[in-house]
């Protein structure tokens, strides 16, 4: 067994079960997950099921919709669907969110202590004594509001944090669970769109929009695609930068003379030096999540067709979308065991009585490469964005430094392949009858 395994994969299968020793029975869990999916959240639910039941709590309960559904009292004994080995190995390949998402704020406290106490009646009377919540920024302020209600009112209820985001946005953390299989894609795309670009005896300009609001991360990673093989992307814009519609054009156009094909990567969330973002250049955006988030669309599209009118070539628009936090065909294996790992290691710290927490990640080494779990209060956490440190992109603004390359390149490394069902992978898939 242990010969198959990477080490990684062998401290996720010890990490907080001690190969499965149940040290007493312990009360129930609930676990949930929010914010937006990646291709490995469902690895760390994984990592929280097992190591919990190993570790022998009665029953592992999730929410469906995360905290919103557990105040509509929807949620499911997690071991009525997940009964085997092989049920736990689908989960962890399997991408999305299993238990459904969901993005809603909780209130200030001080503002509505009813809901409060609802939430708190409603894991009273499943008994719960554990509620690990794994997200992000706004998953982690989740945390700590309910952390804070209950040491105000005397409740033995433990709260922890499990970190999950793209974004990589996450403060205190080396990096977060679902960032690295996200780069590998974008990575991965980026040079096969750059290959594409060549195909053709005709000028051409290609833009690829990927995600990321206010911190550059992702984008970052079209970086990756540089190598022996492939000169990688021509230009980067990250968010941390002022983005110049004007500067932006020239480069452009010097470039267009120079080169049959060019490839631009920006990031949705970059803005001008008023604060708008570029996508607000194109029509109205009108959506605006529970937390006052914009829904960002359309940069790509903006960029294109510029070019497109005022330098006169084909232009192409390529939104990465959805895409790049949901392809589980080309997960990192050293992602996909990090984030089991950090779901068991909030088992494991929760049950020794640690509570407002969230799990984080650190670097011992690069090479080899070495990331060991820890624990930070999740109050100087919740609503921090980490953001790409500007000395990790070039004066000029418009690509990121080796540095930044060799941080992402070891969390990109190796492959888990997906359990293939007649042609395609096979997904651990629950739904109950309002989500049919």
């Amino acid at each position: 067994f242990f010969k198959q395994k990477t080490a990684y994969e062998i401290s996720a299968c010890l990490v907080g079960s001690e190969m499965c020793i149940r040290d007493r029975v312990r009360g129930n869990v609930i676990v949930g997950q929010s914010g937006g999916p990646t291709a490995v959240i469902n690895s760390s639910l994984a990592g929280v099921f097992k190591t919990a039941k190993d570790r022998g709590a009665r029953k592992v309960y999730g929410m469906l919709h995360g905290i919103q559904g557990l105040l509509q009292e929807r949620y499911v004994d997690l071991e009525e669907h997940i009964k085997s080995d092989l049920d736990i190995e689908l989960l962890k390949r399997t991408p999305s969110a299993y238990l459904g998402s969901c993005r809603f704020k909780l209130p200030e406290i001080c503002d509505d202590r009813e809901i409060y106490d609802k939430i708190f009646s409603i894991l009273d009377k499943l008994e719960v004594e554990y509620f690990f919540y794994i997200g992000g920024n706004d998953s982690m302020d989740t945390i700590k509001k309910l952390s804070d209600y209950s040491l105000l009112n005397g409740s033995k209820i433990r709260f922890m944090g499990v970190p999950k985001t793209i974004d990589n946005d996450l403060a205190a953390t080396d990096h977060t669970p679902g960032y690295g299989s996200a780069a590998k894609y974008i990575g991965a795309i980026t040079k096969e769109v750059i290959r594409d670009g060549l195909v053709y005896d005709q000028q051409n300009v290609t833009i690829l929009e990927i995600m990321g609001r206010n911190a550059g991360w992702l984008t970052g990673a079209a970086a990756l695609a540089k190598g022996e093989d492939c000169e990688g992307p021509d230009m980067l814009f990250l968010p941390e930068v002022t983005f110049d519609v004007d500067s932006f054009m020239k480069k452009v156009e010097e470039l267009h003379k120079k080169k049959a094909s060019v490839v631009v990567a920006v990031s949705e969330g970059v803005k001008l030096a008023d604060g708008r973002y570029v996508c607000e250049l194109t029509d109205g955006i009108e959506f605006v999540d529970a937390f006052g988030h914009k829904q960002l669309t359309g940069t790509a599209r903006f960029l294109a067709e510029k070019i497109n009118r005022e330098v006169g070539c084909k232009t192409r628009a390529i939104e990465f979308n959805s895409l790049q936090r949901c392809a589980s065909h080309i997960v990192s294996r050293v992602d996909i065991t990090e984030a089991f790992q950090v779901g068991g290691a909030a088992v494991k710290e929760a049950f020794e009585g640690e509570t407002g927490k969230m799990i984080i990640l650190k670097r011992v080494s690069d090479d080899p490469y070495v990331c060991v779990t820890d624990i930070y209060d999740v109050h100087k956490v919740a609503n921090v964005e980490k953001k790409v440190p500007r000395e990790w992109i070039n004066e000029a603004g418009d690509y990121v430094t080796e540095e930044f390359v060799n941080y992402i390149r070891p969390l990109i490394q190796a492959e888990l392949t997906p359990i293939m069902t007649d042609g395609l992978p096979r997904h651990l898939y629950y739904t109950d009858v309002e989500r049919k």
